[in-house]
């Protein structure tokens, strides 16, 4: 069969309170993520969210 590897990377607890879901719905109804998440990440968001 095949061998899984599974890797988990802990936040530091200043950002415990975050979720993706969390995230995504503050863009959605058009708040700033922009100190939340990386660039790259941001910049996805947004693309996803214009369609």
């Amino acid at each position: 069969g095949e061998d899984v590897e599974t890797l988990f990377m802990a936040t530091s607890t200043s950002y415990s309170y975050l979720s993706s879901s969390l995230v995504k719905e503050v863009a959605r109804l058009g708040g700033s993520i922009k100190d939340l998440v990386p660039p790259v990440v941001h910049d996805e968001i947004f693309s996803q969210l214009r369609g």
